[in-house]
């Protein structure tokens, strides 16, 4: 995953520290790549404490902006495929419909979020509101896994970088 990150950073000519990269790698891991943000957003958070809020701020714009981006793939590849074959009306579709856009409440979920995204946008749920559901989502998902993270002490931190180094 981190050489992934750095040859992101390296191609878009980004430092890899610094909000920018916060902003990257929340964009970036709420797409279908298989990538987490969480570990860079920790790291700036722990170097520049003062930037808490604006960081956390930061990775959830991004997160959700790459949510979006899901949910217009959805929409975009509904358009494609009733141009070569009628809608379809299955089960797991009718339970989306029925509960809306509330359900991207959960699009920070690990394996489920991204195809939540991406079956909003494949439904036509409506733009305005599944960003707002998927934002709030997202901002819960920050500040709880942060805050967890935070009550972990330094020397664990500092120990499993140095264990890492070994390996």
């Amino acid at each position: 995953m981190e050489h992934t990150l750095t040859q992101l950073f390296d191609f878009f000519e980004m430092p890899s520290v610094g909000l920018p990269a916060v902003f990257i790698s929340a964009f970036v891991s709420a797409t279908l790549l298989p990538i987490g943000s969480e570990p860079i957003l920790f790291g700036y958070v722990s170097l520049n404490p003062h930037l808490y809020w604006v960081a956390i701020g930061i990775a959830t714009i991004g997160n959700t902006l790459g949510g979006m981006f899901d949910w217009w793939l959805g929409l975009v590849s509904r358009n494609s495929f009733e141009s070569l074959k009628g809608p379809t009306n299955g089960r797991m579709q009718r339970w989306l419909e029925e509960r809306g856009p509330k359900m991207l409440l959960l699009a920070w979920l690990p394996g489920f979020g991204d195809p939540l995204c991406l079956a909003a946008g494949w439904l036509r749920l409506p733009w305005l509101p599944c960003m707002a559901y998927m934002a709030v989502g997202k901002l819960l998902r920050y500040l709880t896994i942060t805050w967890l993270l935070t009550l972990v002490p330094d020397s664990f931190w500092h120990q499993l970088g140095h264990w890492l180094k070994i390996i």
